[in-house]
This record gives structure tokens, C-alpha cells and sequence, in this order.
């Protein structure tokens, strides 16, 4: 089954394709020459996880890629922090502003925290996969804490200051096979995994 994921960060397709069953082939929007940026103005991850899912699927209906695409699937992911009344949430990506840069979002995210002690927070992941009979979603959610500072140089996005419960490490700390073993977005992918074997 070949497999498109719509979305053009290759540090989430390595992690992604590193879960997928053995007969599926995974595909990114690179593979079909698909640069145009998807707005997500969805007010939740269910809604931007979906938006982007159902906007690949159809554009596919149009215009067909070299390659044959039998289903398409989407994620989106948010850091919800405790006291921050679940923030950055939705907004993540873009925390610090236009354009997205995760630095700029890890330094806005600490100064928030300043002078706050509880740190709880989790990572949320929702996929939305589509093929010709269905449209599902599929969640993966990882409790951990927010560090006082940067650390470690693997992952992306607020790896380095997510301390995932029961480790003393960042995400950005562990190495690719243990954070690809217990993240957010594997927890999903695993789901979606255990519904395509079936």
C-alpha cells in the first residue's frame, strides 16, 4: 500500500517510516511536488489534523501524481502546558510569531515559565487517515515536565525542553530510537499501525 503523509518535514517522515508496517510505502508531499504551504486555521489539533488530511486527499483527486497514492494521512501536534491554561496548544508552531521558528518558540515558552514552578505538561498528536471508504483519527499523548532551560541537539520543534515522564532527559537528550519508541506521534502512528494491520 503506498501511503502519502502530507507534510514536508523530513525529520517527522524518518520518524514515521521508521513505524510503518513492512507492505506500505510512505510517501511525503516532496514526492509530489506539492510546496504550497496548507493554512491551518482550524481552533483545535482534531480540526488542523483533519484539514490538512481531507485538503491532500482531495487536491490528489485533481491532480495525480505520478506515483499511485491509495490512502493519505495528516498529523498535528501541540505542547500543552498545565499552567499555561494548556498553551501553546494549536499554536505551537507559531508561537513566537510569523515565520515558525522553533528557538524563537522554546525562548517565548521559557520566559511564560519564568517564574512559574509547576511545569506539567504533555505533547498531543492527532492523525486523520483517509482512503476511499473511511476518515478516522487516531491520538497519541505523552506526559512529561518543561526544563528550565535548553538541552540536547537531537529532535526538533520543543524537544529540548520536554522531560517525558519518567526519564530525566529531553526528547532532544534521548537517542532517535528511544523517543521514536515512546513520543506523542509514535503512540499515534502505533495506533494507525495496529488499524492497517488489522
Amino acid at each position: 500500500m503506498n501511503i502519502l503523509f502530507a507534510s514536508s518535514n523530513k525529520n517527522k517522515i524518518k520518524e514515521i517510516q521508521a513505524l510503518m508496517p513492512a507492505k506500505t510505502t510512505l510517501y511525503g508531499l516532496a514526492d509530489i511536488n506539492f510546496i504550497t504551504d496548507i493554512a491551518e486555521t482550524e481552533a483545535t489539533i482534531e480540526g488542523n489534523s483533519k484539514l490538512k488530511a481531507e485538503f491532500i486527499w482531495n487536491y490528489l483527486k485533481t491532480n495525480v501524481p505520478s506515483i499511485q497514492i491509495d490512502a493519505v494521512f495528516a498529523d498535528d501536534s501541540g505542547l500543552e502546558v498545565e499552567s499555561l491554561n494548556n498553551a501553546p496548544g494549536v499554536f505551537s508552531a507559531r508561537y513566537a510569531g510569523e515565520p515558525k521558528n522553533d528557538d524563537a518558540n522554546n525562548k517565548k515558552l521559557l520566559e511564560e515559565l519564568k517564574t512559574i514552578t509547576k511545569r506539567n505538561a504533555q505533547f498531543k498528536t492527532i492523525i486523520t487517515f483517509i482512503n476511499s471508504k473511511e476518515n478516522q483519527q487516531f491520538e497519541g499523548v505523552i506526559k512529561g515536565t518543561i526544563a528550565y532551560e535548553p538541552r540536547g541537539t537531537n529532535g526538533f520543534g520543543y524537544d529540548p525542553l520536554f522531560i517525558p515522564q519518567g526519564y530525566r532527559s529531553t526528547f532532544a537528550e534521548l537517542d532517535f530510537q528511544t523517543k521514536n519508541n515512546i513520543s506523542h506521534r509514535a503512540l499515534a502512528v502505533q495506533h494507525l499501525v495496529e488499524h492497517l494491520n488489522k
